[in-house]
């Protein structure tokens, strides 16, 4: 790490000498961004004012955008070329202060060769907190390394139409498993010195149809008590440092100016006290896109008294504009002086007011080590989920297997679109991937150096025609097995079929894929399908017609050997379904989170049912679930859940307990089902496990008529199941007492004990 001084200066000695430019500075960032290289919204809009760094520095800065993460670089070079302009901001600016780097790492840190992990919605399927947490301090420790201080993650955004690109970048449909996960990658991060940044505060997910960008019409009871529920547990229970403010607009308020949440909510309820950063060029977009602001001027205001107190990634509207409103009276400077000090208040959290950066930068460094693949095959491996099988899988020494498809021998299918195969590297053709990760069709050949495998595409991802189909299907004749590997290419802004900007109308596999597959099938080889995507895709027909399906979401560096060990059975599968399978494209927005008339009923003709419900996933053993107990009391105490599980088969595998709960008679209407407490219970053959959930009232609590968190005492029905959708064990209790209040420090998370 670098030197730091005996002594930090103190912040408000600090704030009461610097100029109004010296402020301003502290609240931006700079972003060289290069030429043609588009990894933003709209960057083509902003020349981030053509100055050069040390010109836009020259009174201090902020924060520096990316540095790593903008272009391949060597990270030793660049790490040299930070630790010398760090040394200039402290030797040759006034106040000498270092700038904070920020920098992505949804998926690992997004920097030409760093270890890339699975998406989050894989983080969702494993169902393992621990393992995230896991993950993301090993994150943590090479950011550290490299002088970076902020990650720009985790997107704790609830998924609420899988239509979205951005679906592989949130974790589930189910706030509390999105809550739990993500405050362990926080709490992860950190661990390891670097400020975690939760995205995005708060309804971006919830867009219309599913458009990137498109309003939210939630209500407020859906903010409240389904959008809000990560946030809150990050920052309370996670104490995350940081929060990144939505683009979205909810209800006609964009969110960058809506000083209810970022203020009221987010500081005066929950006690945030870290900084509220700008998604990149979000303040902007209350001027160019949301026209709530006449110029850049007055977005800035907006902003600053909304509390958004960091523009990143540069200072189009926090620097110029900025300055001129204050100096003619139309923004006050104490709000300037707000968001400088809390830039401050993190910089000294980090040690960064006081440090010298007079040590050396890291002569060597390894961002994808032996302990980065480990824990990426773990993740990996427990995210993958069987949603059929017929009896094929697990494939035992087959002589003769056909891999086809379009994601059967391409790197890039590993990856979701913030990694850095598929966030940068497209900007630049030519350039070597700088990670080694073998594709579905090499780890199949590893798994059985014996076989004879063959190799097809097909068709591409998008588009093209079916000439390619009739080699594939000649391969699959040939066969004993053929694994069919299609799903998603993952890019940005329509660059792929998934990812931020690329959203879908429909939700059947993109371009010939299904006709590709149903070709295969009619071989009459046994088909495994395995599904590499960014969403779970309307393949109802597949789960018919093929012998096996298997979903992998973007699986990362170590995921095409999680999958190979899965269809050869070396992997048992425990994932779990994170979100609904849909059953198709006009059922949706559909979530299982929904009250009895967002279902099946007798007052409509049309279906909404998904063809796979959340939480399934099957297992090359077999569980039982019994002896469910259920002992609830008053509606201030919550439920103490006790059941066993067995491992009836013959081998070692997962159980992941799932209990859910539904109000049965509420003030307001309530969902059919709710995950209120899950566990990954590894069981050998034969063994048994005991767990009990203590569900604190919090995790039954939801919002009344008059916008209080309370539990009503009623009934609840409870079960615990192989997935929402199975209510063979299941219990009805009564909580008794009056209306419990629910406040902001009560426990939220159900505690798991497991007696074996």
């Amino acid at each position: 790490m670098p030197e730091q001084s005996e002594s930090a200066p103190d912040i408000d000695a600090i704030l009461a000498d610097m100029t109004l430019e010296e402020k301003l500075a502290q609240v931006v960032g700079f972003w060289d961004q290069g030429d043609g290289e588009a990894v933003a919204p709209m960057q083509g809009v902003f020349e981030g004012g053509g100055s050069p760094l040390h010109e836009v520095a020259r009174h201090g800065l902020g924060h520096l955008t990316r540095p790593y993460g903008t272009r391949p670089v060597e990270p030793e070079e660049q790490a040299r070329r930070l630790w010398e302009f760090q040394r200039w901001l402290v030797t040759g600016t006034r106040l000498g202060i270092p700038a904070l780097v920020h920098e992505e790492c949804l998926t690992g840190l997004a920097a030409w060769r760093a270890a890339t992990y699975p998406t989050p919605l894989a983080w969702g399927a494993s169902f393992d907190p621990d393992r995230v947490r896991e993950m993301a301090a090993l994150i943590g420790r090479s950011m550290r390394e490299l002088g970076v201080h902020q990650g720009l993650a985790p997107v704790l955004d609830v998924v609420r139409d899988p239509r979205w690109g951005r679906v592989e970048e949130a974790i589930s449909e189910d706030p509390y498993l999105v809550a739990t996960i993500g405050t362990e990658y926080v709490r992860g991060l950190q661990s390891e010195g670097v400020h975690a940044t939760l995205k995005h505060f708060v309804g971006y997910s919830a867009s219309q149809a599913g458009r990137n960008f498109a309003p939210v019409h939630a209500g407020p009871r859906e903010v409240e008590d389904v959008l809000l529920v990560p946030f809150e547990m990050a920052v309370v229970e996670g104490g995350v440092r940081s929060v990144m403010h939505s683009y979205a607009e909810i209800d006609g308020l964009p969110v960058a100016a809506d000083p209810h949440l970022l203020t009221g909510v987010l500081r005066e309820r929950w006690g945030f006290d870290g900084t509220v950063v700008a998604d990149y060029f979000g303040v902007a977009f209350l001027h160019l896109l949301h026209h709530v602001a006449a110029d850049l001027g007055e977005a800035a205001g907006q902003a600053l008294a909304a509390g958004v107190d960091v523009e990143l990634p540069s200072g189009d509207a926090y620097l110029g504009p900025l300055a001129e409103a204050v100096r003619d009276g139309q923004v006050d400077e104490a709000l300037v002086d707000r968001a400088c000090r809390r830039a401050l208040r993190q910089k000294a959290e980090l040690g960064l007011l006081g440090q010298t950066f007079e040590d050396e930068p890291p002569a060597r460094v390894d961002l994808d080590t032996a302990e980065h693949r480990t824990v990426a095959a773990s993740l990996a491996e427990e995210s993958v989920v069987l949603l059929a099988n017929e009896g094929t899988l697990p494939l035992a020494q087959p002589g003769r297997v056909a891999v086809l498809g379009p994601n059967a021998d391409r790197l890039e299918a590993l990856f979701g679109c913030y990694a850095f195969v598929t966030h940068v590297l497209p900007q630049h053709p030519g350039t070597e991937a700088g990670i080694a990760a073998p594709t579905v069709r090499e780890a199949v050949s590893r798994e059985w150096p014996g076989a004879d495998v063959s190799h097809a595409q097909g068709c591409p991802v998008e588009g093209g025609d079916d000439a390619g189909i009739a080699e594939a299907v000649d391969a699959a004749r040939d066969a004993e097995v053929a694994v069919v590997v299609v799903g998603d290419q993952s890019g940005l802004f329509g660059r792929g079929t998934s990812g931020e900007g690329s959203d879908r109308d429909d939700l059947e596999l993109p371009g010939r894929q299904r006709e590709l597959v149903e070709a295969v099938v009619a071989t009459g080889t046994p088909v495994v399908l395995l599904l590499m995507t960014g969403r779970p895709y309307a393949v109802g027909w597949a789960l018919e017609s093929c012998a096996a399906v298997v979903q992998a979401f973007f699986p990362g560096e170590e995921g095409a050997g999680a999958v190979a060990g899965v269809l050869s059975g070396r992997v048992n599968p425990s994932g779990r379904l994170p979100v609904s399978l849909p059953r198709s494209t006009g059922s949706q927005p559909y979530t299982y989170l929904h009250p009895t008339l967002g279902g099946d009923t007798d007052v409509t003709n049309l279906s909404s049912r998904p063809a796979l419900p959340f939480g399934h996933g099957l297992s090359y053993t077999t569980m039982e679930r019994r002896d469910l107990q259920v002992r609830g009391a008053a509606a201030s105490e919550g439920l103490d859940v006790t059941v066993t599980v067995s491992n009836t088969g013959d081998r070692a595998g997962v159980e992941v307990v799932q209990l859910y709960v539904r109000d049965l008679v509420a003030s307001v209407t309530r969902p059919v089902a709710q995950l209120v407490g899950y566990a990954r219970v590894a069981l050998d053959a034969g063994a048994s496990a005991d767990v009990r959930l203590v569900v604190p009232p919090a995790r039954l609590a939801f919002t009344d008529r008059d916008g209080r968190k309370v539990v009503e005492p009623g009934d609840l029905e409870v079960w615990v199941g192989a997935s929402v959708a199975d209510r063979s064990l299941l219990s009805t209790v009564t909580l008794s007492g009056d209306v419990h209040h629910v406040g902001i420090h009560d426990p939220r998370r159900t505690e798991v004990l497991v007696e074996r």
